[in-house]
């Protein structure tokens, strides 16, 4: 495959993730090292949250808020019929694919959305950017306090048990650096205007790394031993058809509700999407070591599949002509050109 293609093809960040993959199979770090390795880990997601809070406008998200016929359904969508049905996913898969990959659906669905990739195809697409920003950033914000918990839920003992010590690394690695980053918005919140490039690609580092350092307990595990081919198509078979439910039931939710046009379209992608920026940090913070390579894998292929699905439909749909209102004669009848039509 051409280098060209490649650079054209695939986002940054799946790029970054492939990489931190293959240098996990090829060079995990082990031993002695793991330990450190995961310290700089944590430090990365720190700075990674610390960003965020720089990067989310106060005045936005109050604004934002407002638009609660969205927001509303919007946050059921993601952390209650997605995670319902990975919750789903996990039990039709447990006991056939290896109980970690297994309980890696319902990991995935209980995860917040994207914002970026999310708000970027609204955009192409031509749905309402400003509402697709807020809403997908105030799920993260909801999904620091909610994904956890709600996994520890619905996974009951089989899941991780979110004790004191949890509790704790969310606190001081999650929460801590977004409030700061709230706190300092106004004094150095310009520094992520000015900067943009370099932020983004800090976010990317950041998610790389806790990926690398999963990964390398997961290979000192055998992971590609413990996955067979035939484990690889039921999981692939699993996470195309979380997808479909993901985007198909984000948009019949959203004509259901008869929500504008524009609307509809930010909680197609919304509410499709998975984010790997929270799942990445949190796996590795929550999940020992050996697991959380594989509790990571559904989200890494969604991810990437998610992205592969919403560049086209986000093309088909700035494609087609917002539908246009019946014209009315004098005595509020159609007319005879829209009764042609």
């Amino acid at each position: 495959m051409p280098l060209a293609f490649m650079r054209s093809s695939f986002d940054p960040l799946v790029r970054l993730l492939l990489l931190a993959i293959a240098l996990a199979s090829v060079a995990p770090v082990h031993g002695a090292a793991h330990d450190a390795a995961q310290q700089v880990s944590n430090a990365a997601v720190f700075v990674l949250f610390l960003l965020n809070g720089l990067r989310l406008p106060r005045a936005q998200v109050l604004h934002g808020i407002g638009h609660w016929r969205l927001l509303l359904p919007l946050a059921l969508w993601s952390f209650g019929a997605m995670a319902l049905a990975g919750f789903g996913l996990w039990k039709l898969t447990d006991g056939t694919l290896q109980p970690m990959v297994a309980i890696g659906f319902l990991y995935l669905g209980t995860l917040p959305s994207t914002i970026q990739s999310a708000t970027a195809y609204s955009s192409i697409a031509g749905g309402n950017v400003a509402v697709s920003v807020v809403a997908a950033a105030l799920l993260n914000v909801v999904g620091v306090f909610i994904t956890m918990p709600l996994f520890a839920l619905l996974g009951g003992g089989e899941a991780v048990s979110l004790g004191y010590d949890g509790l704790i690394k969310i606190a001081i690695i999650l929460l801590l650096p977004f409030a700061l980053g709230q706190v300092l918005q106004n004094r150095i919140g310009h520094l992520m205007r000015d900067h943009r490039t370099l932020a983004t690609w800090m976010d990317r580092i950041s998610i790389a790394i806790a990926v690398y350092v999963a990964f390398s307990a997961a290979v000192e595990q055998g992971i590609w031993s413990l996955i067979g081919p035939g484990d690889w198509v039921l999981l692939l078979g699993g996470i195309l058809a979380f997808l479909g439910f993901g985007f198909g039931g984000a948009w019949l939710l959203a004509r259901s509700l008869r929500l504008a046009r524009p609307d509809a379209i930010a909680m197609l992608f919304s509410g499709g999407q998975k984010s790997i920026t929270m799942g990445a940090p949190l796996a590795s913070i929550l999940f020992p070591p050996a697991d959380a390579g594989l509790v990571l894998l559904p989200i890494l292929i969604y991810h990437l599949l998610q992205l592969v699905l919403s560049a086209p439909l986000a093309k088909r749909l700035a494609s087609q002509p917002p539908p246009q209102p019946p014209l009315h004669d004098d005595c509020g009848g159609p007319t005879t050109t829209a009764r042609s039509r």
